[in-house]
C-alpha cells in the first residue's frame, strides 16, 4: 500500500526543468549518409521509412556510385540525442530524391538548424538544400562524409564550390562514427544558437 506520505512525494514537482527541445534537420543528395547518421547517433532506436528500390526507381536514382545501396528513405528518418540534462536533439533526416521535394515544408518547420551532408564525388548532389535552407533562413552547416573512396579537397575549395558564405561551417565527419556524427551536430547547434542570439528581440 501506498502511503499518504510517499504519494505526496510523486505528486511533488522535482524542480528540475526537462531539456530543451532543438530539432535539426539532416539532408544532402540521395545515398549521402543521412539515415546512416541518423542511425548512428540517436540514443533510442530510429525511426526509419527505409524502402526496396524498385528497377523503376533505379532508372530514376543515380546508384553508380553506391552499388551496394538496396533501399531508400522514402518519408523520413527520426532519432534524438541527449546532449545534457538542458538540452536534447531531435533529428530529422530528409528524403534525398528530387520527388520527395514536397514533403520539406512539413519537415523542417521548427527546425533550428540543419547538417547539410556531401558525398565529394558529387558534390552538385546537395545543391537543392542548400540552396533550400539558405533561402529558408535556417542556419546550416556542410558535414563531407568520409566516403572509403572520396576525393580529398579543401575547406576553401568545398566552400568555393558549393558557393557557400565564410560563415557557413565546413566539416569532414564519418556517417558510421557516433563521436563523429556528434561532432558535426554540435558545430550545427553552435550555429543554431548563435544564429538565435542575433535574430532574438531586444
Amino acid at each position: 500500500m501506498v502511503s499518504a506520505q510517499s504519494a505526496e512525494h510523486h505528486r511533488r514537482p522535482s524542480g528540475k526543468r526537462p531539456p530543451l527541445p532543438v530539432k535539426i534537420i539532416i539532408a544532402g543528395g540521395f545515398g549521402v549518409g543521412k539515415t546512416t547518421s541518423v542511425a548512428s547517433i540517436s540514443d533510442s532506436t530510429p525511426l526509419t521509412t527505409e524502402a526496396v528500390m524498385t528497377s523503376v526507381a533505379a532508372g530514376i536514382d543515380d546508384g553508380s556510385l553506391t552499388p551496394d545501396k538496396r533501399t531508400t528513405t522514402v518519408a523520413m528518418d527520426f532519432g534524438s540525442l541527449a546532449i545534457d540534462e538542458g538540452i536534447k536533439l531531435y533529428l530529422f533526416g530528409t528524403p534525398g530524391q528530387d520527388r520527395f521535394g514536397f514533403m520539406w515544408g512539413d519537415l523542417i518547420r521548427g527546425a533550428l538548424g540543419a547538417l547539410v551532408i556531401v558525398d565529394s564525388r558529387r558534390i552538385e548532389d546537395c545543391f537543392p538544400a542548400v540552396d533550400y535552407f539558405e533561402n529558408a533562413g535556417v542556419p546550416f552547416a556542410i558535414g563531407v562524409n568520409r566516403f572509403p573512396s572520396r576525393e580529398h579537397y579543401t575547406e576553401e575549395e568545398y566552400r568555393w564550390a558549393l558557393a557557400v558564405d565564410s560563415a557557413v561551417p565546413v566539416v569532414e565527419f564519418d556517417a558510421r562514427d557516433k563521436v563523429s556524427v556528434r561532432d558535426a551536430l554540435l558545430v550545427v547547434l553552435d550555429q543554431a544558437l548563435a544564429f538565435a542570439q542575433i535574430t532574438a528581440p531586444r
